[in-house]
């Protein structure tokens, strides 16, 4: 399936009417295609795959502000610092720690969001509450002493269960947005909402949607 140039500008009319940013998963889909989207004026585009992601920047227009929305091992971070624009699923300490290590060897801030598990299912991933506070804190005690200037947290990434239960879905979303209006900081992205589900996170509060399979088909995992 060709992009649907239609689908593409109903949503993102949609969305910009609520200030939403949408974000366009291509992963598994070619450069033709996302160039497609491009010529019609989209700008962030989603991969789940570092060497995927790593192959296509080489290859298209370098204003694309590339999203890594998969997860991130600490060990292929270094791939994919020098240009990605923002990371959404920083889901340890660890890998935050990473991120900005191999950001300050290049003098870069990279835009991070702290992924949350909100679903019922373990084959997610993601800091729990406490968890995410506590991270938070820890940071902001190292913060003092400045040390990671090199990661700049925009705020949280949540990914909902795959359920035809819109209400539980709703309610995971929910419990998101609550969670990311306690955070102290300042906070301005709250990612969460997909193709399937990305009209009820934009009703709870979310300001990007990661949308795909309504854009460019079904994914091509066969090769």
């Amino acid at each position: 399936m060709a992009v649907n140039t239609e689908a593409y500008q109903s949503i993102k009319k949609e969305l910009d009417a609520k200030q939403v940013t949408l974000v366009a998963v291509s992963k598994t889909k070619p450069v033709e295609d996302i160039l497609a989207l491009y010529d019609l004026g989209q700008r962030d585009f989603g991969e789940n795959y570092v060497q995927e992601l790593v192959d296509k920047q080489a290859q298209l227009p370098k204003d694309i502000r590339w999203h890594f929305i998969g997860h991130l091992q600490r060990n292929k971070v270094k791939y994919i610092v020098p240009f990605v624009h923002m990371i959404h699923g920083v889901d340890s300490f660890k890998l935050f720690d990473e991120i900005n290590s191999q950001a300050s060897k290049i003098n870069r801030e990279v835009k991070c969001l702290f992924q949350v598990h909100i679903s019922d299912e373990e084959t997610k991933f993601g800091f729990s509450g406490d968890e995410l506070h506590l991270t938070l804190n820890t940071i902001k005690k190292y913060n003092q002493m400045d040390k990671y200037k090199n990661v700049e947290i925009n705020g949280l990434m949540g990914m909902a269960s795959f359920s035809d239960d819109m209400e539980k879905v709703r309610g995971e979303f929910r419990n998101l947005k609550i969670l990311f209006d306690q955070c102290t900081e300042k906070f301005t992205t709250l990612s969460m909402g997909m193709s399937g589900d990305y009209k009820i996170a934009v009703e709870e509060g979310s300001t990007m949607v990661r949308v795909g399979s309504l854009l460019f088909g079904a994914r091509n995992y066969a090769k």
